[in-house]
């Protein structure tokens, strides 16, 4: 049975979703798309939405600073009958308004095998944290954080060594992802969706990945250390500090087993390839850099040099 769809959703992801779910007969009836941005690239979700003549709402929120809900964005989502919202990689907070108002709720992706690493940096943190494996989620979503019940899972798939919050969702994860969802709506569609509670004896929740978070404490292994530069790359940037200028490391990767009589922190080498930065443990070797405001650059080119210490 083909489905009334409001949906939500932003970039590729967003995008390659929507076309599934209308090669497979649904209707939708509007898509949310993130406002557009002055100098900013054209969203892909909006660009194929405006494409295709869709009903195309692009609003910075849907509640008021305060919490509560805006009444116009409750009456434009209930003007479209739908029967189901679907929430593509959706980072705007909705009011239960709009996710309870279809016939079926809502669907909404989660980039981990929930009940783990709920919030909204589930990439980050699953690598900072150590984890083996990762996963993608659909859930049913309801009055708490991710907690909802489960409609598909997918996975497990290994993370890397050289993962990167980027590398290991466009790699890893992002096929999964569109997968899950056009599965999540046919099941929805068909009547044979079953929602599975999650378990919470199993459940852990991160907060955002905020600067605090992204500092460097140079007295943590090496190991600790590189996943930290992964998990933020490429947001924020894991940072240490230069005298008084910020720098932001990216591209990283570990050797370990080494000690050295340098701090931690230390710049012991610079070729074409970037930086090698000692550690406890090991030596991480850093293929670009952000020095304050500026731009990522060749870590061997951003004006460093061996003996500075990154504290």
């Amino acid at each position: 049975m083909p489905l009334r769809i409001a949906y939500f959703g932003q970039a590729p992801f967003g995008r390659e979703v929507l076309l599934r779910l209308l090669e497979a007969g649904h209707e939708i009836a509007g898509v949310y798309a993130p406002p557009a941005r002055p100098g900013a690239k054209a969203d892909p979700l909006a660009e194929e939405a405006e494409k295709r003549g869709l009903a195309l709402f692009r609003h910075a929120a849907m509640r008021r600073k305060a919490g509560e809900p805006i009444p116009s964005r409750i009456a434009e989502h209930a003007a479209l009958r739908a029967d189901l919202n679907v929430l593509a990689f959706v980072t705007m907070i909705l009011p239960p308004e709009i996710v309870d108002a279809p016939r079926f709720g809502s669907l909404c992706f989660h980039p981990s095998l929930l009940p783990k690493f709920r919030g909204g940096n589930a990439l980050a943190w699953q690598i900072i944290a150590g984890e083996r494996e990762a996963g993608v989620t659909v859930f049913k979503p309801d009055a708490g954080v991710d907690t909802g019940p489960i409609v598909v899972q997918k996975g497990p798939v290994p993370i890397l060594p050289y993962h990167t919050a980027a590398s290991l969702y466009f790699e890893s994860l992002y096929a999964l992802g569109v997968e899950a969802m056009v599965e999540a709506v046919a099941r929805v569609a068909n009547g044979t969706a079953i929602y599975t509670p999650q378990d919470e004896a199993r459940a852990s929740f991160q907060g955002l990945v905020d600067e605090a978070v992204a500092r460097i404490d140079w007295s943590a292994s090496a190991a600790e250390i590189d996943r930290l530069i992964r998990g933020c790359d490429p947001n924020p940037g894991a940072h240490a500090r230069r005298g008084d200028q910020t720098v932001r490391l990216f591209g990283c990767t570990l050797a370990e087993g080494f000690d050295f009589s340098a701090p931690a922190g230390t710049v012991i080498g610079l070729d074409a390839k970037g930086a090698r930065v000692a550690a406890r443990g090991g030596v991480l070797h850093v293929a670009k850099l952000k020095l304050g405001s500026g731009g990522k650059v060749n870590a061997a080119e951003a004006g460093i040099a061996i003996g500075d210490v990154l504290a």
